[in-house]
């Protein structure tokens, strides 16, 4: 296993891509995660940490989406998920890049 802090960092950024893309913040990390996780050191660990952060933002938008209707609650969780969904990639890619541990706050430890 060799150690490749870019990497890491490319990953976590890899998250904007839902920006562009609409789904590309979760593949790339996704693919990137089961390629990598053998070969790079803590690459399982940071992999496992971002899909879990993007299904928990997923299920948390579903959540939200009725809501919107029913109360106009939603609107404003909606709001809240975009900027966290932006937020912390960025955070933890810094993070990451100084060495330290990312953490996604909010995060549903799906995939242990």
């Amino acid at each position: 296993m060799k150690k490749d802090r870019s990497l890491l960092v490319v990953t976590h950024l890899s998250q904007l891509l839902d920006l562009i893309t609409g789904f590309g913040g979760f593949v790339v990390p996704l693919i990137l995660w089961l390629t990598q996780r053998e070969r790079v050191m803590a690459m399982d660990e940071h992999g496992k940490s971002i899909m879990n952060f993007q299904i928990s933002m997923f299920i948390y938008a579903i959540i939200c989406v009725p809501l919107t209707f029913i109360f106009g609650l939603g609107a404003i969780g909606l709001t809240i998920i975009a900027v966290l969904c932006v937020v912390f990639p960025v955070i933890n890619a810094i993070k990451v890049n100084k060495g330290e541990r990312p953490s996604y706050p909010l995060s549903i430890e799906i995939i242990k």
